[in-house]
């Protein structure tokens, strides 16, 4: 019997492309052990509502704490975001992290660029992000390992309240 992906289902294609390797409720919960275990040594970190809320303007101390484990063991971390530069690079230095804004994500412009930032190769590097439609699909398209975390907020801009509504009926019964 052939298998979903030798017929070209399409469904089957997309379950792949948007469904995150991990869930994890937030990224402080994400064992750098089990990382390390699955062979990744890069981090691509998602800011708004991955590390911080959307109307906050400082680091909570566990995503700092977290960040500087990971530097201690080894990780290589940047930052990728779809915010404006100036938020983003001031957070990034606050964790002592390179740094790529405006990336419009899922596209794999900023994706890449942190890849040649990390000097990794593809699937040395998890993604993580709390958007499926940004940050899962772009890990996805460019090879990476992503991790879904649930967003620090429930609030958001227009556009991604519109995607959060594909996403939970996507997502419906797999955290």
């Amino acid at each position: 019997m052939e298998s979903p992906e030798d017929t070209g289902d399409n469904r089957y294609k997309a379950k792949v492309m948007l469904g995150p390797d991990r869930f994890a409720p937030r990224l402080h919960d994400v064992p750098h052990e089990e990382l390390e275990a699955a062979g990744i040594r890069g981090l691509i970190i998602d800011l708004d509502n991955t590390l911080l809320g959307f109307r906050e303007t400082e680091l909570a101390r566990e995503h700092v704490d977290w960040v500087a484990r990971a530097h201690e063991r080894g990780f290589r971390i940047v930052m990728v975001s779809n915010n404006f530069s100036t938020r983003v690079n001031t957070l990034a230095a606050q964790l002592n992290v390179a740094c790529f804004p405006n990336a419009l994500k899922p596209l794999p412009f900023g994706f890449l660029r942190a890849k040649r930032c990390l000097q990794l190769r593809r699937r040395e590097i998890a993604v993580v992000g709390d958007q499926l439609f940004t940050d899962v699909l772009g890990g996805k398209l460019c090879g990476h390992y992503t991790i879904l975390t649930e967003p620090i907020e429930l609030k958001d801009f227009a556009i991604t309240r519109f995607f959060r509504f594909f996403e939970r009926l996507m997502l419906r019964g797999k955290r």
